[in-house]
């Protein structure tokens, strides 16, 4: 469904993503973790259009998507801090979204209503906690039924109830063939969505492996200290 090649980018001196190739199908969680400044983020915002590449090429659905616009209608995003104008109401905000996105014709209100949305809808946005300006970001991610998400961060700041019910619904939209990238320093949540994970560091792919072949490799059963295992090696190379 995406396939990265080559792909390079730099901020003035710094090399922020250094020859990455990658390649993500249908019906997979895939965790994308590393230290802050990793290249993480400049990864997941040169997907989105948000960023230019240096050089190299993306492809969504085998077509490049370098200098276009138009496949963005097969993402929905999740940033990890959500920016909305503060004195729209929530309502308005996602009146906005369907304004800017053309509808749709079945949209996706679980997260609408697991989340009790409804209930604040006539609320002005910068009068809401951290944690309910995440459930409007996750909301309006799944809102379009996007074949993509990008989840950056996604239980950050979300109480215990409403983080399982977003795990539910990732592992929900997993088995109707969506594709999920997420961004995560949680090992707990890795270890219960992934299927693959990608070390990144410095801009480098350091490993992309299943989540059995990492266990496998570390010679340990629980994913997160299977992954610090793994991580702590690589580190040593």
């Amino acid at each position: 469904m995406i396939r990265i090649e080559k792909l390079n980018k730099s901020f003035a001196k710094l090399d922020v993503l250094k020859d990455v190739n990658l390649q993500f199908g249908s019906g997979e969680v895939i965790c994308l973790i590393g230290p802050n400044g990793s290249g993480k983020t400049t990864l997941i915002k040169c997907l989105l259009g948000l960023v230019l590449p240096d050089s190299g090429k993306i492809y969504v659905k085998d077509e490049s998507v370098l200098g276009t616009w138009s496949y963005r209608k097969y993402f929905g995003y999740m940033p990890q801090i959500g920016r909305f104008p503060e004195q729209m109401k929530v309502r308005q905000v996602f009146q906005m979204m369907k304004d800017l996105r053309g509808g749709s014709a079945s949209p996706d209100e679980d997260l609408v209503n697991l989340f009790s949305l409804d209930q604040i809808m006539e609320k002005r946005m910068g009068y809401l906690s951290g944690g309910t300006r995440q459930k409007v970001s996750a909301a309006l991610a799944y809102l379009f039924n996007p074949e993509i998400l990008i989840l950056d961060e996604p239980t950050a700041g979300l109480d215990p109830v409403s983080s399982e019910r977003l795990k539910s619904k990732v592992l929900k939209e997993k088995q109707q063939g969506k594709l999920t990238l997420i961004t995560s320093h949680n090992m707990t949540e890795v270890e219960e969505l992934a299927d693959k994970v990608i070390f990144i560091v410095d801009g480098c792919i350091q490993f992309n492996k299943t989540v059995a072949a990492i266990r496998e490799e570390a010679g340990e059963n629980r994913l997160g200290k299977a992954l610090a295992i793994m991580m702590e090696g690589y580190a040593h190379v």
